[in-house]
């Protein structure tokens, strides 16, 4: 009962009905989406999933990372090649990778954290680690090397077991991760850690002055994170069936996984959600106008300038100016 007290402390009625109704609506969505609506469904659930990855780290904690492609890539790249060399499902597989990330997470972290980098110093950390992976990976004959790291479709064939299948399997296991790492969020933000992190975020130097561990602090912000990140990796592969370096560990991945929460409202729970399906929505949107006026580069242009717009007139991101009228604001974050 307490956890669950947790959970909906302090929510209205409206909140949770409103709640109730988004997780009722997805959990029936496959049934009546097509092929394409059903794609574009599963893109915004896997942006709104690495997004709250990634907004620990900053959102909560208050460390800017720009490499997280890291340990995304490492997370599928681990699993995918223990299925593809030996035969060892996804789900043990999941288990070496998040253990790997987190592994890589924590050197970076104690690198960083111990000798006091912050802000743009720590992102570039963040970069250096992702890009000295790929270069690594790239070389590696075991993951393929630059050639790839591909994985066998089975047609039509669903196993759960191999996570192997069609796009409503990788639907539902995207939207549980979704979920879950919703429902951990609100949980670590209802703790003593979370407010730990909300401290540090604001001011490390007196939140270090009153006590509160901010070393230990940020290295578990940093391992949940990577954890994470590891989990979308895998399931990234698994989907796609395909692993590159350069595309894996790619500068151009890490930034795509900070956007959702930045336009979305760092720090907050909905604002991933939110923010995926703006990205995801403009991202298509943009995407068919380019495919019809045949201009090549016209989608980086009119996306940029939407994200721009979103930028200059919701700072604090789409979320919180939506949570007002709708009522259902979130609380101190």
């Amino acid at each position: 009962m307490s956890i669950v007290r947790l959970l909906i402390g302090g929510a209205t009625p409206r909140a949770l009905a409103l709640l109730a109704a988004l997780l009722a609506f997805l959990v029936a969505a496959p049934a009546f989406l097509g092929p394409y609506a059903l794609s574009v469904a599963i893109l915004i659930l896997y942006f709104a999933f690495v997004g709250q990855a990634w907004n620990i780290m900053m959102g909560f904690a208050g460390q800017l990372s720009l490499g997280h492609a890291l340990y995304a890539g490492l997370g599928g790249y681990i699993a995918a090649g223990l299925f593809f060399h030996y035969g060892i499902g996804p789900w043990v597989g999941a288990f070496v990778a998040v253990a790997v990330a987190v592994l890589a997470g924590c050197i970076v972290g104690y690198l960083g954290f111990r000798f006091s980098l912050a802000g743009v110093y720590f992102a570039l950390l963040t970069i250096a680690f992702s890009e000295f992976t790929r270069i690594a990976f790239d070389h590696w004959t075991w993951a393929g090397g630059s050639g790839g790291l591909f994985l066998k479709v089975q047609g039509g064939v669903t196993d759960i077991l191999n996570l192997r299948g069609g796009a409503t399997l990788f639907y539902y296991a995207i939207l549980i991760l979704a979920v879950g790492a919703f429902v951990l969020c609100r949980l670590l933000l209802e703790s003593r850690l979370g407010r730990y992190w909300l401290a540090i975020r604001e001011d490390a130097e007196a939140a270090q002055a009153v006590g509160v561990p901010v070393f230990r602090c940020k290295m578990i912000a940093i391992a949940i994170s990577a954890a994470l990140t590891a989990l979308a990796g895998v399931w990234n592969a698994f989907y796609y069936n395909n692993l590159f370096p350069e595309t894996a560990f790619a500068m151009g991945r890490s930034i795509e996984i900070t956007l959702a929460p930045i336009i979305g409202g760092l720090g907050t729970l909905f604002g991933p959600i939110v923010g995926a399906v703006v990205l995801t929505g403009m991202g298509e949107l943009f995407t068919d106008l380019t495919e019809h006026l045949k201009i090549s580069g016209l989608k980086q242009i009119f996306y940029g300038l939407a994200l721009l717009v979103i930028v200059i007139w919701r700072p604090a991101g789409v979320w919180p100016w939506l949570a007002k009228r709708l009522g259902v604001e979130e609380r101190g974050r």
